[in-house]
């Protein structure tokens, strides 16, 4: 038995060598990337509901973004706090700020589909970039930076949306750790030919993709996966392209407590179960590969069985892991996370674990 559990160890080893080298050393790897400013027709889109502290803080750095020609529309969700009056206020002070007015729908209560699905209607722009209401640009180049990868071929462009650092917090670790990690997978498959999600922090997309495939309406029904079940069904090879310059970034504020983190990564974790078959699998396969790598390393070595060849398998997957994930790290300005990678994917690993758990036994909150 411990034969076999080595050589099951050993084609671990070599599975997690094929993600990390080959899949994910598409994007460590690749060269940093030039950017070549377009003058296309962007509307900006952000959705909220009950954001009145978010907006006031965010929106005004939207509007003062470098773009010649780009238009912001506002859509409020039926919001019970003072997000509309809000919105109201930045409609009047800003002559490019358009607001759209969400009622509640008996049909579609509570689905930010609907509410993004208005809000894309009223656009009058060709071209549409996404962020969240807690959400904010890392440059005034952020417009400019994000629709410099558009081109006649390339329709959707996927961006990157990291969290605030926080000090003297382990969980702002795991959590900026969680989404380099994210971001490492569906860059470098994107690179592959094989994009399979975006976040809606920072994604855009012309808006004949959404028109093509009439919206959300094949998956209307799941209140979540706006960003990541759209971009699973329409983006291809030829169509994606990803940007990766700082400029580019959105940051939002990470959660600080371990609860509400585990709510939210439940509700993303509870979309990917409605992807293609191919992008179900390749998930489903790397995330068994961590596991088992940890759970066969720790058995070979309390039996003592052929310590040193495992202990050297050991030394180095580690080692070609964080070679890969620190070239990573250093494009998407995550160094000081890799400091504590070993101890951040053993607990991240098991999370992942207890969310799988959970949602087989009761199914996520989502949109507010």
């Amino acid at each position: 038995m411990l034969l076999i559990t080595l050589y099951l160890f050993i084609v671990v080893i070599a599975v997690q060598l094929a993600y990390y080298l080959i899949v994910f050393g598409k994007f460590a790897f690749a060269k940093l990337q030039k950017s070549n400013p377009k003058r296309i027709s962007i509307s900006v889109i952000v959705c909220a509901k009950n954001e009145g502290e978010n907006v006031a803080k965010y929106i005004p750095l939207l509007a003062e973004q470098e773009y010649p020609d780009y238009e912001i529309i506002l859509i409020d969700d039926a919001s019970s706090d003072n997000t509309l009056d809000i919105f109201e206020e930045f409609e009047k002070q800003y002559s490019n700020v358009r607001l759209v007015k969400v009622k509640n729908n008996e049909a579609f209560w509570g689905n930010k589909k609907y509410a993004l699905t208005l809000g894309i209607k009223a656009s009058k722009k060709d071209y549409l970039l996404f962020t969240d209401a807690d959400c904010y640009p890392a440059s005034k180049d952020w417009i400019t930076t994000m629709s410099s990868q558009f081109t006649m071929q390339k329709t959707i462009v996927l961006g990157y949306g990291g969290y605030e650092k926080v000090a003297n917090s382990f969980l702002n670790k795991i959590i900026r750790f969680e989404t380099l990690l994210t971001a490492v997978q569906y860059f470098s498959w994107a690179k592959i030919g094989k994009p399979y999600m975006g976040i809606g922090r920072n994604l855009a997309y012309k808006k004949d993709e959404f028109f093509n495939v009439n919206g959300f309406i094949s998956h209307i029904q799941v209140r979540s996966g706006d960003d990541d079940l759209f971009i699973n069904q329409v983006a291809t090879k030829k169509n994606t392209a990803i940007c990766y310059s700082p400029d580019s970034f959105t940051f939002s504020e990470p959660k600080i407590k371990f609860k509400d983190w585990f709510t939210q990564k439940r509700r993303h974790v509870s979309t990917a179960q409605l992807y293609k078959p191919f992008d179900k699998i390749q998930l489903g396969l790397f995330y068994v590969s961590q596991l088992l790598f940890l759970i066969l390393s720790l058995v070979l070595l309390a039996f003592q069985y052929q310590w040193i060849i495992v202990l050297s398998l050991v030394g180095f997957r580690y080692l070609f892991t964080w070679i890969t994930l620190g070239f990573s790290a250093g494009k998407l300005k995550e160094k000081d996370v890799m400091y504590w990678f070993p101890i951040i994917e053993i607990v991240l690993i098991f999370t992942q674990l207890n969310i799988f758990i959970t949602n087989l036994f009761s199914k996520p909150v989502h949109w507010k």
